[in-house]
């Protein structure tokens, strides 16, 4: 994903006050500025300078052609001046991309040898900004405020998180999810409200019957599985069993057929991810295993179970990592090690997990499934690699849907699974693991999230904040205590 063909424009505020020499000085500051944050190496997307508004009119227009601009993901905002912010209520009343507030200025230091009213006039970032955020927060408008100068590496990459958590959000909108078949009976975290998440994140699920999906699959040539075969030889170290001539390479060539068909059916319904479930197989052969770890790597959200909500978010992450080292993948906490000292969590699931968070050239194997009642099914099995990550979970509360995050540090294995056929990582949960796990349960978590190695908290937390829905953080820092406090303020401020 070229994530440079999305556009964010920097709209600089002030007022017909200070005369033309002084808005000369602040247009050419502030292309100077829009400039280096587009040739910056953080930010991931096309930075676009926008003239100055200097008035009601030009600020809702300029707001109103954003709005309509669809490479236009979000806006960023500083006051190089002080600009009157009753000017900006039509416009930021009307607002539907986000914001994110830079609270800046020009020169880095004060030059203070040569300081005078005139370099004051015109450096008026620390109030003017001040205005702005006070009607912002007055219309109670969610939005990122970054503290810094423009130069700052830290202020990039504040900037890189909320231009990536807006790629993500901007790719929600208009979004399609297939869903076949229902979620896995008497589940009840993978349920949720499909028409309140259409209104409040942008992006439809439809079901659609195992059948319409098999008619696709019994449609594939030989010669495209041939192709993709030889792809798979090509790419992962088969099994001996699979290969050509082999007493299960007939197996290879199903999961193929079954890979060839989703990924038909999906681009021919311009869908943005699936998910399916073990319980609804009528017509396929095997439970598509190695089909969902190679979509994933293509990009397209996936979650097991009828998990619609995980789907959309694996997707979602996918596109706020794309360019950056490491994989976004479907995850679930599946086992335990309280070894003490050694506390770990074991995260897998029965197939499902994404190559693009593999370490190392994946194993191409086949193995019986003791669940869904079908044919021994193929899948990609290996370790993930070991560094910081998180784990977040969409749930629906209700009254509204929470994001939940936990920060982990992934590890690498210490023994070999030779008996464990599936893809699987290893990782402590921050800040312990008794504290985070406990925690995530206080929190109604969800056992399926989405697991990831490129992106941090901040970037969900901008998410969040752009979908205008609950966050909860289980970091460093948590303190159980103190955590259950925020769900129980979280609960009164969200009724």
């Amino acid at each position: 994903m070229d994530l440079k063909k999305l556009e964010v424009w920097f709209v600089t505020g002030s007022q017909h006050l200070y005369g033309e020499e002084t808005l000369k000085q602040v247009a050419a500051h502030s292309q100077t500025i829009a400039k280096s944050l587009n040739a910056a190496k953080q930010i991931p997307v096309t930075v676009v300078f926008k003239p100055t508004v200097k008035s009601p009119e030009e600020i809702y227009n300029t707001i109103l052609e954003a709005n309509t601009t669809k490479n236009c993901i979000g806006i960023i905002a500083w006051m190089h001046t002080f600009s009157p912010a009753k000017m900006w209520i039509g416009g930021l009343r009307i607002l539907q991309k986000p914001l994110v507030h830079l609270h800046t200025q020009f020169n880095r230091d004060i030059p203070w040898g040569t300081i005078d009213m005139d370099f004051m006039n015109l450096n008026q970032s620390a109030h003017g900004d001040r205005e702005f955020g006070f009607m912002m927060t007055r219309m109670r408008l969610d939005r990122k405020v970054v503290t810094g100068h423009w130069e700052d590496p830290e202020t990039l990459d504040q900037l890189n998180a909320w231009a990536r958590a807006a790629a993500g959000w901007n790719d929600w909108q208009g979004a399609k999810f297939a869903r076949f078949g229902d979620n896995m009976r008497y589940v009840a975290v993978t349920e949720g409200d499909k028409v309140e998440a259409e209104m409040k994140f942008g992006y439809s699920v439809n079901t659609y019957g195992i059948g319409d999906l098999v008619k696709v699959v019994n449609s594939i040539t030989d010669k495209q599985i041939d192709t993709l075969v030889k792809e798979y030889e090509d790419s992962y170290t088969l099994a001996p069993s699979l290969h050509k001539g082999k007493d299960q390479h007939s197996s290879l060539r199903e999961a193929a057929r079954i890979e060839l068909g989703l990924r038909t059916f999906l681009e021919d319904g311009n869908f943005k991810g699936f998910t399916d479930t073990f319980e609804d197989l009528h017509g396929m052969a095997q439970l598509p295993g190695i089909a969902a770890q190679r979509l994933m790597g293509s990009g397209y959200g996936f979650a097991g179970e009828g998990d619609w909500k995980t789907s959309a978010l694996v997707r979602a992450m996918k596109v706020m990592g794309s360019g950056l080292p490491g994989g976004n993948s479907f995850m679930e906490d599946y086992t335990y090690h309280f070894e003490p000292g050694n506390n770990l969590v074991l995260g897998a699931h029965m197939l499902e997990i994404c190559e693009s968070i593999a370490n190392g050239k994946p194993f191409c194997e086949i193995h019986p499934l003791g669940i869904g009642g079908k044919a021994d099914p193929v899948r990609l099995v290996f370790n993930s690699a070991a560094g910081p990550a998180i784990n977040a979970s969409i749930v629906d509360m209700g009254n509204r849907f929470r994001l939940l995050v936990n920060e982990v540090e992934a590890v690498a294995p210490t023994h070999d699974l030779p008996k464990l056929p599936v893809a699987r990582v290893l990782w402590k949960p921050y800040p312990d693991m008794k504290t985070g796990c406990s925690a995530w349960i206080q929190a109604g978590g969800a056992h399926h999230t989405g697991y990831s190695q490129n992106l941090t908290s901040e970037h969900m937390r901008d998410f969040a904040d752009m979908a205008g829905i609950e966050f909860a953080l289980i970091g460093k820092k948590t303190d159980l205590y103190q955590f259950r406090n925020e769900l129980r303020w979280n609960e009164a401020y969200y009724k």
